[in-house]
């Protein structure tokens, strides 16, 4: 009895990879050991930089809150200390719009925890 294979299914996975790898440079695109290669990288960098994201946002909200207390005579961690004592609950997100695009609201919340 012959041999049998799954063409079918492994034309169908090849076709997925080589779908997935559109767009990229030179035989990245088309030859399928070297996709296959190039597309199960970037799926380890997305899954990896989906996380990184958080980090760099955060690190950019706290950057901005910084600079927009400092303005007003406090620190980053002197200013975030007060919001906890005073029981306000503005995440560094919306702080951090509010520094950079709404100045006054932002000296707002500095005057209530002065």
């Amino acid at each position: 009895m012959p041999r049998s294979v799954n063409s079918v299914a492994k034309r169908a996975r090849r076709k997925k990879v080589l779908k997935q790898a559109k767009g990229y440079f030179g035989r990245r695109k088309n030859v399928w050991t070297v996709a296959k290669n190039a597309v199960d990288k970037a799926m380890q960098y997305s899954y990896r930089d989906r996380r990184n994201k958080k980090r760099t946002f955060r690190a950019l909200w706290i950057t901005r809150i910084n600079a927009g207390a400092r303005e007003h005579g406090l620190s980053y961690s002197q200013f975030m200390g007060k919001l906890k004592a005073n029981d306000i609950e503005l995440n560094r997100k919306v702080l951090a719009d509010l520094a950079m695009n709404n100045p006054n609201a932002f000296k707002a919340v500095v005057d209530k925890v002065k």
